[in-house]
């Protein structure tokens, strides 16, 4: 029988592979925690993908609360066996992926985002809230002298990975571009989703391009510090810029492809970060 463990491995290897190359450079003894977290991610993030209506996926993440809370057994879920036993192995805050899960609602729907603080706000709750929770894995004790790190680390990675799916979202009828980005481009969720594409709509993969390049400049200033202990949290920054490169060089072009880095080079730089961090 497979472990609750292993099965968690194996979803991160599949559906998350840079924080599965990410999770090989920590401790042994500690990749279980990080594998459950990332794997309870993919399974999250993988829920607007098997429903055709936002209410299936309210229930399905009413489900991981009721685990959370213990008012439902995870038994027979290896995904949520291997998250709560991380939780109490590592002592892990229940709020927080409370609120993950909360602000994961909004994936389910096709209401615009207000605003460029509203979008922070998410992927704190969200992307750096999983760093976060890594970090509480790794080094519980220096773990919270990085908290900012890891909030300009979330907001990097998880504004990068949105317009890395814009191809994606466009499709589904979603926009993650804040409105107040967009109207300042001189366009609108709906014109950006359906419209004909447009100078407007370059503008503003450019504007959300150089705010995801504003977090990642802030998050590489400050993790010079980070000590070795807490680097997997962050090593899957190592790809941020790699990613962000084509689409400010090609912002139109973004709207229909998504590049990926090569396998070798995307193991070359989580190496090279992981040997001698952020200088």
């Amino acid at each position: 029988m497979v472990r609750a463990t292993d099965h968690a491995m194996e979803v991160v290897r599949t559906a998350d592979r840079d924080r599965y190359i990410a999770a090989l450079y920590a401790p042994e003894s500690k990749r279980d925690g990080l594998f459950a977290i990332y794997a309870f991610n993919a399974e999250i993030a993988a829920v607007r993908d098997r429903i055709r209506e936002p209410l299936p996926g309210e229930i399905r993440l009413q489900w991981w609360k009721d685990v959370l809370d213990g008012r439902t057994a995870g038994d027979g879920n290896p995904v949520a066996e291997a998250l709560t036993g991380a939780i109490h192995k590592y002592s892990l805050p229940v709020a927080t992926f409370r609120d993950y899960l909360e602000a994961r609602i909004f994936d389910l729907y096709d209401d615009p985002m207000p605003s460029r603080n509203d979008l922070e706000g998410y992927c704190g709750e969200t992307a750096s809230a999983l760093i976060q929770l890594a970090c509480l894995i790794l080094d519980p004790e220096s773990a919270p002298q990085f908290a900012a790190v890891a909030g300009h680390a979330g907001c990097a990675q998880a504004i990068t990975g949105m317009l890395r799916l814009l191809p994606l979202h466009r499709t589904r009828g979603q926009c993650y571009l804040p409105q107040d980005i967009l109207a300042a481009a001189g366009t609108s969720s709906a014109d950006f989703v359906t419209g004909k594409v447009g100078p407007a709509s370059a503008r503003a993969i450019i504007a959300m391009a150089a705010l995801a390049r504003e977090h990642l400049v802030a998050f590489e200033d400050r993790a010079r510090a980070l000590p070795q202990t807490l680097r997997p949290a962050f090593l899957p920054l190592a790809l941020t810029g790699s990613y962000l490169r084509p689409i400010e060089s090609d912002p139109i072009g973004a709207l229909n492809q998504t590049d990926d880095v090569r396998g070798w080079r995307k193991h070359l730089q989580i190496l090279r970060h992981a040997t001698r961090g952020w200088r």
